[in-house]
This record gives structure tokens, sequence and C-alpha cells, in this order.
């Protein structure tokens, strides 16, 4: 064996499956998600009743749902910011729908339709007209809300059907929510998506070089536009939750959710200029972000706070590895 041979030669340990899950963001993040349980174990006695960590749930269901998607749209190299507006316009719709009569099935059918003409729109502006998404999806952000504040006003849409409240309020079993069902089959759903599919390598590789992925032969307007189509059914789902746990419709339903979505895919190591990311990632940093949401909820921290929490985290995510990167270029060099 040359001496080239033996400095690039890697240790049995660090070739191993083991070495190589303690070593990646997934478990480091699984680390801190344990850690914060304890702590709030530590700061409320009443974090863990079986009831309010049912309750805790619903911090995160709902806006993971939508980040399974968006982490799609992220490792191609795109983003999308209008997914809370989306949620409004389709909570609207559905809203003007009860007031014409319209039975359960029909508003779930009315919720999917106008999510996926949003994404559709969204899409055809980035993938069929080449426009850079972060400046559309802005725009579209406000053309959506805009519209359901047009529609509404200063009021409220409510008397939905008994039944529609099933997804928004119902359980499974004992204290496992419909929502918390949801969430568990669309992260395998994403998974299998991502991961084990050539669709999935397709995101992949558009994310790391989308010219070569052309002459690759992946149809890249084509991925991106069902890409940002699957992320408005997504965010017609979450609307679907939201609406149905509230029992009543509002122009400002989720207003800054599109903030605490991008940051729960950023922390969960998805890399924000596209390339790179799980879904595993993803739905360890909901659970991380709901726990710390509702432990400072149960500590009576105001709301404003907890977004400021959010705000440095989505910068401190997206610095870390930056600043990690150049400290291990200055040492080397």
């Amino acid at each position: 064996m040359t001496d080239v041979e033996r400095q690039t030669e890697l240790p049995d340990r660090l070739r191993s499956p083991l070495f190589r899950l303690m070593a990646s963001w997934e478990f480091l993040l699984l680390i801190v998600a344990v850690l914060i349980f304890f702590l709030n174990t530590q700061a409320s006695p009443y974090f863990l009743d079986p009831w309010n960590l049912s309750d805790a749930t619903y911090n995160f269901t709902e806006k993971a749902i939508i980040a399974f998607a968006m982490a799609l749209v992220i490792i191609a190299g795109e983003i999308d910011l209008s997914v809370a507006s989306i949620i409004a316009l389709v909570s609207t719709c559905m809203g003007y729908a009860v007031q014409l009569g319209a039975d359960t099935v029909t508003l779930i059918a009315v919720a999917v339709v106008i999510g996926a003409a949003c994404g559709a729109f969204n899409g055809i502006l980035v993938a069929g007209l080449g426009l850079p998404s972060i400046v559309v999806t802005i725009g579209t952000l406000s053309l959506f809300r805009g519209i359901a504040y047009i529609v509404l006003g200063d009021q409220a849409y409510s008397g939905y059907p008994e039944s529609f409240a099933f997804f928004g309020q119902g359980y499974v079993w004992w204290v496992i929510t419909v929502e918390m069902v949801l969430f568990a089959v669309f992260a395998l759903i994403f998974y299998v998506l991502l991961h084990r599919t050539s669709f999935g390598r397709s995101v992949i590789a558009i994310g790391n070089n989308p010219t070569a992925s052309v002459f690759s032969g992946i149809r890249v307007a084509r991925v991106k536009f069902m890409l940002f189509m699957l992320t408005g059914v997504m965010s017609a789902v979450a609307a679907i939750c939201l609406t149905s746990r509230l029992g009543s419709t509002r122009p400002s339903i989720a207003v800054g959710w599109e903030l605490e979505i991008v940051t729960m895919v950023v922390l969960g190591g998805v890399n924000i200029l596209g390339g790179s990311g799980t879904i595993p990632g993803v739905v360890i940093a909901a659970i991380v972000m709901g726990m710390v949401t509702f432990g400072l909820g149960l500590l009576n921290v105001p709301g404003i706070v907890m977004s400021i929490f959010v705000g440095l985290l989505l910068i401190a995510v997206i610095a870390l590895p930056i600043i990690i990167r150049r400290l291990r270029q200055r040492l080397s060099g």
C-alpha cells in the first residue's frame, strides 16, 4: 500500500453505519429534542400530562404537513413563501362554499382544487416563465391573502358541518389526534417520494445542478411545476385541518406561518441553497419546534418572544454551516 493510499484510507469506525448515523445532523437534532423534552418536564409540572402532550402536537402538525412539500421545493433550489396565504385563500373559499350549503366532502374537494390551482399558478410563473421563485411567491403571498381580505373584510365565516370538525378536533384513539396520524402518514409518503423514487433523485439532482440535469434527460421545468403544485395541495390539507380546528375562517388565518415552515425545513438539515436534505430531519425539527413553542406557552411567554426566537433560530441554522466551513478553511489553510 502506498503512502497516499494510507493517508486517504478511512478507519473502519468512520466507515461504519453507526458512526455515520451518530455524525449526522438528524442525530444531533434527536439529542436536542430529548434535551428540550427533559427541560420542559422540569419547567412545568403540566408538561407530561398526556392530554397536554396531545394538544402540543397542534403546534407543529399543520405546519409540518406543508414543510414536507416545502423541503422538496427547497432541495430543488427554489422556495415558496406563499403557503400561508394559500391557506387563507383556501379557507376563505371553503367558508364561502359553506354559505352556499356545501357538505364536508364538497369542502374538501374545494380546498384541494383551490390549493392545487394556487400551486399551479406559482409553478407556471417559476417553471414556465423562468421567474425567480422568491420574487414570484412574495407577490402571490400578497395576492392570495389580498383576495381573502377582499372577500371577507373584517367578517368571518362559520357554521361548518359537525362532520368537518373531525379533521382538526377528532381523535383516532385515546390522545392520538387525526392531525397526528396525518402527520405520520405524510411523513412516510414524502420519505418514500424523496429517498426511494427516481422523482426524488431528480429533485436532488436539480438542486445540485439544474443545467446538468437538463442534459441528463430530467425535465426540470416539469419537476419544478409539480413541486409547486404539490406544495399548494399540502397547503390545502393544512387549511382543512386548521379551519376545522378553529371552526371559522378569517383572512388573517395562518399569518407568519411561512417563516416558521421555512425555519422547520432548514432546521431539519435541508440546504437553503438546494441539493441536499432529508425528510427524517424535517420530522425531528418539526417536533423540536413544537415542543419549544408548547414549553414556552406553558411558561406564559408572550407570542412576540416566540416570534423573535423563530427568527433568531432561522438566522442561526443558515449561518452556522457557513461559519463552520470558514473556520475549517482557516484551520486547514
